[in-house]
């Protein structure tokens, strides 16, 4: 899945690097995310504290004292390009890639694809399927669309904040 978001990749990059429950959040439905206990909270702003993200660090998806099991390591970063976090066994059951295209000087194109394996049993690989697809279908969407608004309305209020300075200064 993909979104348009206005503003470079420069701009996208930080809201990756946050990611995760204890951090910033994934910035879909916060209903949706705490429906199972997850006990997720989605930042609004970018939190410095939570920029470095290195190959081998965890990325928590719900709380550790409740779903121990429920993380991700980070696979490889790329800054300003890729993000990808994948399970920590081997081989990994699930990978989670986030991918910063440029389309302008001022437009980033996200991509965000999800790999899981399922059992090999059919029975229960149909069954995995009906529920994950719709499921991962509208929060990766609801994911997108968080991100595209939290990049956005930073970038606005930024350019906003830069033309009050410089009307001010020309006042003077």
């Amino acid at each position: 899945m993909s979104i348009g978001i206005d503003a470079p990749p420069e701009d996208v990059w930080p809201w990756l690097l946050q990611l995760g429950q204890e951090r910033g959040g994934f910035y879909s439905y916060t209903w949706a995310e705490n429906l199972l206990g997850f006990d997720i909270h989605n930042a609004d702003e970018i939190i410095p504290r939570y920029q470095d993200l290195a190959v081998g660090d965890t990325v928590r998806l719900a709380r550790a004292d409740r779903f121990p099991e429920t993380k991700l390591e980070v696979a490889s970063v790329a800054p300003e390009k890729s993000l990808v976090l994948r399970t920590p066994d081997q081989p990994p059951w699930w990978v989670w890639a986030f991918v910063l295209a440029p389309v302008g000087p001022t437009e980033t194109r996200l991509l965000v694809r999800a790999r899981i394996r399922l059992p090999q049993n059919p029975v229960i690989r149909f069954a995995s399927q009906l529920v994950l697809d719709p499921v991962t279908f509208v929060m990766t969407r609801g994911m997108l669309r968080g991100i595209k608004s939290r990049v956005e309305n930073a970038v606005n209020d930024t350019y906003t904040a830069d033309v009050e300075a410089s009307d001010s200064e020309s006042n003077r």
